[in-house]
């Protein structure tokens, strides 16, 4: 189970460079207003998925904090 203290730690491993990759691919070709709406998107579905409320709050706490990755 994930705590707090581990907020922004890897889990990706070398995997985080492929999905990066195809992060980019998503948004290539669309426009700032589409790629905006391409990250809500992705972002619902992602905290659809952690399924979470807790844990999602703590997460957005910690987007919001510059040096918290």
């Amino acid at each position: 189970m994930a705590t707090d203290d581990d907020i922004g730690r890897d889990r990706l491993g070398a995997a985080g460079d492929d999905f990066y990759a195809e992060l980019m691919a998503a948004h290539e070709g669309l426009t700032f207003e589409q790629s905006a709406q391409l990250n809500a998107r992705l972002v619902l579905l992602l905290a659809n998925e952690v399924g979470d409320l807790d844990r999602l709050k703590k997460v957005l706490t910690a987007a919001r904090v510059k040096d918290s990755l």
